[in-house]
């Protein structure tokens, strides 16, 4: 049987501990990031927004295709934006030998949340008409928005209003008539059923879902991408109460453990570009995360590697329904 050797700076074999700890940083960069927005970064949403607020700028996407390139990261799937830079990140990556995917925009129903991403609608001829301007603007995929996001000001509650089922189906329906997979964000129990009954091929965040909609996932083809770190990573920042972020912890991390019981498809994504989840570096935190959910890093790594494989197969145009 084949044995890497490690070494440290000064040309010695690693041993004992410290290879262990190699060989667990190497497992997890073999991983893509399965949820990105590259126009984000990290630190400040506004600010980073401005700066491409008079097109695209080079420089800034580089600096967050070199941060995957650094780590090994080869495959990025984006949610989109409103302002291009995910489609010129497209062009880019191939330079840093990333193979990447986006919607170009997401796309929102008018009066609900998303337009910080995307483009929206307000009938379902509008809908398709998106569809097909993503399309033409070489989406490898559709992302909807379907709800809203956490309200940290109330456990277990959404902002907003979430699309109603019917909604939600025929948007699917169009989306995969034109042969394009679907990303869906979507949070709480309601849309989290209405988006699984409608068959989103990707399930986005999935916040507050209770046995029924985990049942829900468990007999569909869905891929579950959770993005625990986007509230983990907040964890002592002070932005919000660590009081108020560890139920909204536990619970995520309680549904993860009942996931891998349940044999529920499931994709490591960070959300990349969201307040402290940093290019390249979410996405191992995410990793690791799992692993110490689970408590054992060998069969958290072999559940994310057969989401990561079903993201790359499903998420592509070449794919039919």
């Amino acid at each position: 049987m084949l044995m890497l050797t490690y070494y440290n700076k000064g040309g010695r074999p690693l041993q004992g501990e410290k290879r262990k700890s190699r060989e667990k940083e190497e497992k997890r960069e073999m991983f893509g990031e399965c949820h990105a927005h590259i126009i984000m970064d990290g630190v400040n949403y506004r600010h980073a927004v401005d700066m491409h607020k008079n097109g695209p700028d080079d420089k800034i996407i580089r600096e967050h295709l070199k941060a995957y390139q650094e780590r090994g990261i080869v495959f990025v799937r984006d949610g989109g934006d409103a302002l291009g830079v995910s489609a010129r990140a497209k062009e880019l990556a191939p330079e840093y030998g990333i193979d990447y995917r986006t919607p170009i925009f997401a796309i929102h129903k008018e009066g609900h949340y998303g337009s910080i991403v995307g483009n929206g609608f307000a009938t379902m001829v509008e809908f398709h008409k998106r569809v097909l301007e993503a399309k033409q603007a070489g989406a490898d995929f559709i992302k909807i928005m379907t709800t809203g996001i956490l309200d940290f000001n109330e456990h277990g509650a959404i902002t907003g209003t979430p699309l109603d089922g019917s909604e939600v189906k025929e948007m699917v329906h169009i989306a995969h008539e034109e042969g394009m997979a679907v990303m869906s964000h979507t949070n709480g129990d309601y849309g989290v059923q209405a988006a699984v009954a409608a068959g989103v091929d990707s399930l986005e965040h999935g916040n507050y879902m209770n046995e029924e909609s985990l049942a829900m996932l468990a007999e569909s083809d869905t891929v579950w991408v959770p993005t625990l770190v986007t509230v983990r990573n907040l964890l002592g920042d002070g932005r919000y109460d660590d009081e108020t972020l560890k139920p909204i912890i536990e619970s995520a991390e309680e549904n993860i453990r009942k996931a891998f019981r349940l044999g529920i498809k499931i994709a490591p994504g960070s959300d990349a570009g969201a307040y402290r989840v940093l290019h390249g570096k979410g996405i191992r935190d995410e990793v690791q995360s799992f692993a110490e959910i689970l408590g054992d890093q060998d069969a958290a790594y072999r559940w994310l590697a057969e989401g990561e494989a079903e993201i790359k197969k499903k998420f592509t145009v070449t794919v039919h329904w």
